[in-house]
């Protein structure tokens, strides 16, 4: 099986710092609350504690799980195409394409060069011959449409989207190399047209 994970990267790490800032305040909002007595303000003090106790609690958990699970993006083994489910849900709850159900494999390019954000490379895994058809032929705009969940033409698509993210163990051209290698499906790449 060929998994494709995410590295820890800064960017984790810091959403990781700023969930444990955050929960700590939590903790001083609740305990100038308590220490303040029961007036209305010390008890909104805590009740907004409790919240964000709660609310940065579950990310900070959500968060370090993620980190510590390491749990694969995206898996190509040789039944076919598997989304595994994130953590904290359970692995049996994630979705898989067999390699029967692949017309296409196509690699696009979202975003605007030069902008803050830059452009996004993402893989498509097109589970039916229109959309294979659709990737081959339709311009660039339209092609967005491919990594849209509210696109009703192209919604069998959207749960075998990957953005391909700079922090993965892997490149687009070995994911594509690994694919092929189980099942000799078309390549559409429309990175650049």
């Amino acid at each position: 099986m060929f998994a494709v994970r995410s590295r820890v990267t800064w960017r984790g790490v810091w959403r990781l710092v700023a969930f444990v800032i955050l929960f700590v305040a939590s903790l001083g909002f609740i305990a100038g609350g308590a220490v303040r007595g029961a007036g209305v303000g010390s008890v909104t003090f805590m009740v907004l504690g409790v919240a964000g106790l709660v609310l940065f609690g579950a990310g900070l958990l959500v968060s370090a799980g993620g980190m510590l699970a390491r749990r694969p993006v995206l898996e190509l083994d040789a039944a076919g195409v598997r989304r595994p489910a994130r953590w904290p849900l359970p692995r049996a709850s994630g979705r898989a394409l067999p390699w029967d159900e692949v017309a296409a494999i196509t690699a696009l390019r979202r975003g605007v060069a030069g902008a803050r954000r830059g452009e996004q490379d993402y893989l498509v895994f097109l589970p039916s011959p229109e959309l294979a058809e659709m990737a081959r032929t339709s311009r660039r705009p339209a092609l967005v449409a491919l990594t849209m969940r509210d696109v009703p033409s192209t919604a069998a698509a959207v749960p075998w989207c990957f953005a391909v993210e700079p922090g993965w163990d892997a490149t687009l051209p070995q994911i594509v190399k690994e694919a092929r290698r189980r099942r000799r499906v078309p390549v559409i790449d429309r990175r650049t047209k």
